[in-house]
């Protein structure tokens, strides 16, 4: 991008990877814990566009699935989704968008960088996101546990997730060098 006005290449990433998070937020692996791909569209739009148009692009696929569109896991949109226990997760996206790609803006697209980059990026997301549930989750059923919802939220996706951190850098080596 260049002096931060979007043009219709900028415009059409954005749409595009928004929808790449939709199509990984529908493709399910079933395992004791299933888990989506989620994560990966979102590595993905922050590691081949910038930390601008990666943000932006999570960003419209967050109100998309705010406004209706069905558009998050499980084929779930609409504001119930947000507000729900596991929002803040959603939400979180766009922690790992801004923390992520503002590391990589700053230092770069070397392995290690990308990799410290996307891990701060995801716990970030953790934390917002665990933070949620609890509050959440106290207001309907009564206080929670850290550990308890570390143990239902983040533990089983850690190992999960790591592997689609991995996944986004090797295929941002592969066709980084095609996205302008």
């Amino acid at each position: 991008m260049k002096k931060n006005k979007l043009n219709v290449l900028d415009l059409a990433y954005i749409g595009a990877f928004a929808a790449l998070m939709a199509v990984c937020s529908w493709i399910s692996i079933p395992t004791t814990v299933p888990f989506t791909l989620q994560t990966l569209g979102v590595f993905l739009a922050i590691s081949l566009l910038g930390w601008k148009r990666g943000f932006l692009s999570v960003l419209v696929y967050i109100l998309l699935g705010m406004v209706g569109f069905p558009v998050f896991s499980g084929f779930k949109g609409g504001l119930g989704a947000i507000i729900g226990t596991t929002g803040g997760y959603i939400v979180g996206f766009l922690l790992t968008a801004l923390v992520s790609g503002l590391i990589m803006d700053k230092f770069g697209k070397k392995i290690p960088v990308m990799m410290i980059a996307m891990l701060l990026g995801l716990i970030a997301c953790y934390a917002l996101g665990t933070v949620w549930f609890m509050y959440v989750y106290a207001q309907k059923t009564g206080p929670i546990g850290l550990m308890t919802t570390l143990g239902w939220c983040v533990f089983p996706f850690i190992l999960p997730d790591c592997i689609k951190l991995a996944l986004a850098i090797f295929i941002e080596k592969r066709v980084g060098k095609y996205v302008k």
